[in-house]
């Protein structure tokens, strides 16, 4: 019977998967959480900012999906659940500042779209003709999304809606991004035979009810089936402190997992430095960490699951959280937020108008703001100091909102390495990993099955009744 099992990473996975153990264990079971970091949460992390609880790393997640609101429900938090205002996002696009269009899917127009202030004429004709080339697909393929939005509707879709869209949810790419793992109801419709492009979008935008507008700036206006979009009151902590009291795991922190090793009764971790090694031996193991990290652990006992992994790549990306006197900020448009294409000349790719956005940020005659910057590629144009990336957001934002005054509050917070790559053929990559992986042995996380929160929750406990049921 499995009663020691160690967690590899102390993030929303990692701590999903401890949670899920501990109700699956019971009371008697060890279960250690190991974190390299000096705190638990993983790009989870809530901080004061000018007196407020902010979050600075995923702000919010799909509440169409169930796992965060019953986990909410499951720890007694079910009133921590917020949704935003019905304030509407907004685009930087050819040197203009517009509405997101309504009617696309992750940035694919539907039929329903309405591009007319995002593209030129004869971006809007490229659109308009799509339906009516023929289309060539091989069902159960993948391209790069960016490849196939230019080759049936143009660069000017790609560029100025696409690739805003999802450097929102992925830190990405277009050009770099694999259809099937990013939009995967558009790739299911194409294998249908969906005639166009055109037509496989409004196929999938009729079943999947996606959203359509990236996570860092969406406000959610009443919409048909109820709220698309949730975050936690207080912050993600609220969330993180609850599953650690509830899991009530032995959590080390600054702890570092340098190799795993198979034994004859279960496995062995090593930890520390090398000149000072502990061994820890467990009967089951969940590694809930980035790619490149399970890559390196999973070499010995996994090696076609560690080469899968590592051949998933990372973007790093930033986030620049702003405090302003209201009187300051009056010049604020009232949307929830605006994304920017990427060959706009600014640094960032997004602001998010937090306090419009969500009401409960609202309080303390205070306006905050976030800043989103960096995309895939972009690491080594982070490699400032903070006061170049605050002072590179408050330039964006004077030029996008006239906005010129100090802020009252500043926080920036480094994501190296922060997100996964869906790339093309990711979906075969996550197959090789899960189907290469010997018995008590899990993974979990962000470069499985979706980046959101709710899909990390999904892995984790999904990895820990893998490990649950060793004997």
């Amino acid at each position: 019977m499995t009663s020691r099992v160690a967690v590899v990473g102390g993030g929303i996975s990692g701590l999903a998967a401890a949670h899920r153990l501990r109700t699956l264990l019971g009371p008697a079971a060890r279960i250690t959480v190991l974190e390299q970091r000096d705190r638990v949460g993983g790009v989870l992390h809530t901080v004061d900012l000018a007196g407020a609880p902010f979050d600075v790393g995923a702000e919010a997640f799909l509440v169409r999906r169930p796992e965060v609101p019953a986990l909410l429900a499951e720890l007694g938090l079910a009133d921590a659940l917020v949704h935003p205002t019905p304030a509407a996002a907004s685009i930087r696009a050819a040197g203009r500042t517009g509405p997101l269009p309504p009617g696309t899917l992750m940035g694919v127009p539907t039929s329903a779209a309405r591009l007319d202030g995002l593209l030129s004429p004869a971006g809007l004709a490229a659109v308009a003709a799509e339906p009516q080339r023929p289309l060539s697909w091989e069902p159960g393929g993948d391209v790069a999304l960016g490849a196939l939005l230019r080759s049936r509707m143009g660069d000017e879709v790609a560029d100025r809606l696409a690739d805003p869209l999802l450097g929102g949810v992925y830190a990405g790419r277009v050009d770099a991004l694999g259809v099937r793992a990013t939009v995967p109801a558009l790739a299911a419709a194409l294998d249908e035979g969906a005639p166009s492009l055109t037509a496989a979008a409004d196929r999938a935008a009729g079943g999947a009810r996606a959203p359509s507008a990236s996570r860092d700036v969406s406000g959610d206006s009443a919409r048909p089936g109820g709220p698309v979009f949730g975050a936690v009151r207080g912050g993600y902590r609220v969330l993180l402190d609850a599953l650690v009291r509830a899991a009530a795991p032995e959590v080390r922190l600054s702890a570092t997992v340098r190799e795993l090793h198979r034994t004859e009764g279960g496995w062995r971790l090593v930890l520390g430095p090398t000149t000072a090694p502990e061994a820890l031996d467990v009967d089951a193991v969940v590694l809930a960490v980035p790619a490149p990290a399970a890559a390196r652990l999973l070499a010995s006992a996994a090696p076609v699951a560690a080469k899968a992994a590592g051949e998933i790549e990372l973007a790093s990306s930033v986030v620049v959280a702003l405090a302003y006197r209201a009187e300051d900020a009056a010049s604020l448009p009232p949307t929830s937020g605006v994304l920017v294409a990427a060959d706009e000349p600014l640094s960032v790719k997004a602001f998010t108008h937090s306090s419009t956005k969500w009401a409960h940020l609202a309080d303390g005659g205070l306006v905050r703001l976030r800043a989103s910057l960096g995309r895939f590629g972009e690491a080594t144009t982070l490699q400032v100091d903070d006061a170049e990336l605050v002072a590179r957001a408050r330039a964006d934002l004077a030029t996008l909102t006239g906005i010129t005054a100090a802020p009252v509050a500043t926080h920036v917070q480094r994501w190296g390495g922060g997100l996964p790559q869906y790339g093309v053929g990711h979906l075969e990559r996550v197959r090789a990993i899960e189907e290469g992986l010997p018995a008590g042995l899990a993974v979990a996380g962000a470069a499985l099955h979706g980046v959101g929160v709710p899909a990390c929750i999904a892995t984790g406990r999904t990895a820990a009744e893998r490990v649950a049921a060793t004997r």
